[in-house]
């Protein structure tokens, strides 16, 4: 694997850590700003309304510059972000400054995606993509706990501080180690980019997305109150559970990888299956400490095995000519997801059902991704007329 792809996961890694460092700082914000908490709350909801948006929108835009000049100017629109984040003199300073930063999150992970595959030989190309987004898992394991202790101990505004500066060495990484003329793109027009989205199976991609990660939100969102309240864990304890999930998103980013370069459909099914039964197994897996923290590491491996098939499939739903597009399209496809699981984890709650109904609602979520994994499998099927193996093997 060449050095820039680790230049990759350098700037994935910052900009996952400002994504969601700020649910460690919600109070100190409310409190500093004179807001509600629920308020607060509205600064995730704002960023990944501003990544749904501005993803397909910043990539169409910027179809023509070349990959590096990009992925630089991207950077540097995230370090601008954090910036004016540190001053906010009010809540609508920091959310604008929230949406800013956002604007470069599905672009970077779209067009980092497509940059990533084109690093590497083709049986590599799934496993290229993990190791950008080890960037992310790596975010959530280290820079998210390190940007809550630094808002504890210095305050929220010296935390977002910190991610500008992660985001000045992911910059000159970049600079460094990201060939000029990586993954040049081709001459296209509007309307040619616009051509993938007259595509059935790059949809149903986008749809797997949605749906089969939406359910990892749907329980993954209310963990501290399960570990909390149904475990009865203290506050430390679950610090601890929260960096034993990063450590399952990080083995299971590596696995999904390589499950993906040896069949993407394969990999699919197998891992939104191996996802599904994690879930409904989180009916029983809170009645104590260890067994809870054993279950949290293995949610963590099965949540983010799914992300390599689900990125890589719609790059090969796509073709060459909407790539671009349709890689950004599914990055704000897993921020719809995680917003809609949030969304529907809140109302089993405020159903009165409680929280071990999480589980439940989690696993219908990811068992409308596998009928739309079928659903895709049919449709190579009939497009392609060959039988069932042959189109698993088509799907290489």
């Amino acid at each position: 694997m060449p050095a820039s792809l680790l230049a990759l996961a350098a700037g994935a890694f910052g900009i996952g850590t400002t994504e969601f460092i700020i649910m460690g700082l919600l109070t100190q914000v409310s409190q500093d700003l004179q807001i509600s908490i629920p308020t607060a709350g509205t600064l995730i909801s704002g960023y990944a309304i501003g990544v749904a948006i501005g993803a397909p929108l910043l990539t169409l835009g910027t179809r023509s510059w070349p990959r590096k000049r990009l992925l630089l100017t991207l950077m540097l629109i995230f370090i601008a972000g954090n910036a004016a984040a540190v001053f906010a003199p009010n809540y609508g300073w920091l959310m604008a400054a929230r949406v800013l930063t956002s604007l470069t999150h599905g672009t970077f992970f779209g067009v980092g995606a497509v940059v990533a595959t084109g690093l590497v030989a083709p049986e590599k190309k799934a496993s290229a993509i993990a190791l950008m987004f080890s960037g992310l898992t790596l975010a959530t394991l280290l820079g998210v706990p390190a940007g809550a202790w630094i808002g504890q101990h210095f305050g929220w505004r010296m935390a977002f501080a910190a991610v500008a500066g992660v985001g000045v060495i992911a910059f000159i990484i970049l600079a460094l180690f990201v060939p000029r003329d990586v993954a040049a793109p081709a001459p296209s027009s509007l309307k040619q980019e616009l051509a993938v989205l007259g595509s059935a199976q790059v949809w149903l991609g986008l749809g797997i997305t949605v749906f089969g990660f939406a359910g990892v939100f749907a329980l993954y969102t209310y963990i501290e109150p399960l570990l909390t309240q149904i475990t009865h864990m203290g506050n430390q304890l679950v610090a601890i559970t929260l960096l034993v999930f990063g450590a399952g998103l990080a083995i299971g980013n590596y696995w999904g990888g390589k499950l993906a370069d040896r069949g993407v459909m394969r990999a699919l099914f197998i891992t939104l299956a191996a996802l599904l039964l994690a879930l409904i197994a989180g009916r029983w897996a809170f009645a104590s400490a260890w067994i809870a923290m054993g279950y949290v590491l293995l949610l963590g491996i099965a949540a983010f095995m799914t992300v390599a098939p689900m990125q890589m499939w719609v790059l090969q739903s796509a073709g060459s000519a909407g790539s671009n597009l349709a890689s950004s399209l599914n990055i704000s496809a897993f921020n719809l997801g995680n917003a809609l699981g949030a969304w529907v984890g809140g109302a089993v709650i405020a159903g009165g059902l409680g929280l071990l109904s999480l589980s439940w609602a989690a696993g219908v979520l990811t068992v409308v991704g596998l009928a739309l994994t079928g659903a895709s499998q049919w449709l190579t099927q009939t497009s392609a007329g060959k039988p069932d193996h042959c189109a698993l093997q088509g799907a290489r």
